[in-house]
Formats: C-alpha cells, structure tokens, sequence
C-alpha cells in the first residue's frame, strides 16, 4: 500500500508540475546555473519576488555540484521537460538534481542557527538513509527513535564532524528532491557547506560558509522558498516557460 501511495504522490506531483513549475506563492527563488550537464561547480543567484517580477538580492556566488554534474532530478517541474537523451538522476550516481524544488528545513550542528527557515539542529544519532531497499528511504531518522538496525549501511551520518571528520553539514537546508521516496531514483539532497572550492559533493550543492549564513538568515519558511538548477543551455530553453529572471 505504501509503494502504491508514494506512485500516486509523484504521479500527482508529475500532473501538477506540468502546470505549476514554481508556486505562485513562493517569493524566494535560488538559482544555480552550470556549463553543461557534466559541470561540477556554477553560479547560484537568488531572488526575491515581488508583484511577479523576480528582483536579485546578492550578488551570484560559485557553488560546487555533484563529482559527475547534473541529472534531471523528480520535484516541482513537469516530466514532460525530461528528454530521454538527458541524464536522470539514480542513487549513487554522483550528480546534483536539476529541475525545480521546494526548500524544506535547515539543518546543522549547533542547537539554534539565525534563519528563517525551520531549524532541526542534528545529533550523533541522525542519518539520512541512502539504503534503497530500506522503508525509510529518503528520509532523516534518529537511531535513537527508529533503532540501529533501521540506519544500517546508510552512508549519510548527519552529524559528519564526528563520524567523518569534515564540517560540511555543519549548516544546510533540505531540498525536496524525490518527495515521494521513489526507490533509486535519488535520495539526501542538501545544500551545504563545501569542503573547498571546486570539491564537487556526493550530488548536493554546497558553498561557502558566509554566503551560507547570509541565505539562511535571508530564507523565510511563510515565503515558501525553492531552488531551481539547470545547465545553460536548458535555462535558455525553460527560461520563459517557468518564467525564471534574466541572469
């Protein structure tokens, strides 16, 4: 039954995307742009809408992407977009979505953060699974909660200073790639902290830490922010379609 709702979700979410693309109620806009589908690092603008007219509010930053690029990701644009010839984002493939997708929560070490997004400050404890035959697929559980055997194999402990050693999710905000936790079709896609210039990610979008800071406190959940990414060539095709602002 569970498989049967999650196929009805993204059918339903495919149906209202063809129409949709960005909500009419969402104010905030992130935008990155790459090279070509291979690209490992872009330019991320951000925008801010007023009486329909997108208005720039920082100045564009550079953005690491996934070690292999881009791939056409499942969230608020129409399937109808998605040529067969394009890259499709699967589990383990090392690229960052592409198409249209909402910002959920933030995320991160400290126990508060200055934004105006929800804040889920993370434990030891926290993972995101990437396992997908696991039900929780696609999905951020506490081991404590759900138990150790439930986090099993997942790769993506959330709080990497102490399993990994790296302060990359050390802040981050969800993005809802994959709502409906399709099996294999991709899963934990975060934009988050960098590593270091040019160090493309696991299939995330991650920068540098002031610019992230000056997001987060920038984001505001009531304006219902999302974030689109797109290599050149297919901005150019989708900019008056999704009415997305001149670069």
């Amino acid at each position: 039954m569970a498989k049967q709702l999650s196929l009805f979700l993204l059918a339903t979410l495919w149906m209202v995307g063809a129409s949709a693309q960005i909500p009419q109620g969402s104010a905030q806009l992130l935008l990155t742009v790459t090279d070509d589908w291979g690209a490992t690092t872009g330019k991320l603008y951000t925008y801010t809408r007023r009486e329909g007219v997108w208005i720039p509010v920082f100045e564009p930053v550079s953005v690491n992407l996934g070690r292999t690029g881009l791939a056409w990701g499942i969230g608020l644009h129409p399937n109808s977009v998605v040529s067969q010839s394009d890259p499709q984002k699967r589990e383990g493939d090392g690229k960052a979505p592409a198409g249209i997708f909402s910002l959920s929560d933030a995320f991160g070490y400290p126990d508060t953060l200055k934004t105006g997004l929800n804040y889920q400050p993370m434990r030891a404890s926290h993972y995101c699974i990437d396992v997908p035959a696991s039900p929780l697929y696609n999905q951020t559980v506490d081991a404590d909660i759900v138990g150790d055997k439930a986090v099993e194999g997942s790769s993506e402990g959330m709080r990497r200073d102490i399993h990994y050693g790296d302060q990359q999710y050390k802040k981050g905000i969800f993005v809802a790639h994959n709502p409906a936790n399709v099996p294999k079709a991709g899963s934990c896609i975060f934009v988050h902290l960098w590593k270091a210039p040019g160090s493309p990610t696991a299939g995330c979008t991650a920068m540098a830490e002031p610019q992230m800071d000056a997001l987060l406190a920038w984001l505001n959940a009531e304006h219902q922010p999302v974030y689109v990414a797109l290599p050149t060539a297919q901005y150019h095709v989708l900019k008056a379609q999704w009415k997305l602002p001149s670069l």
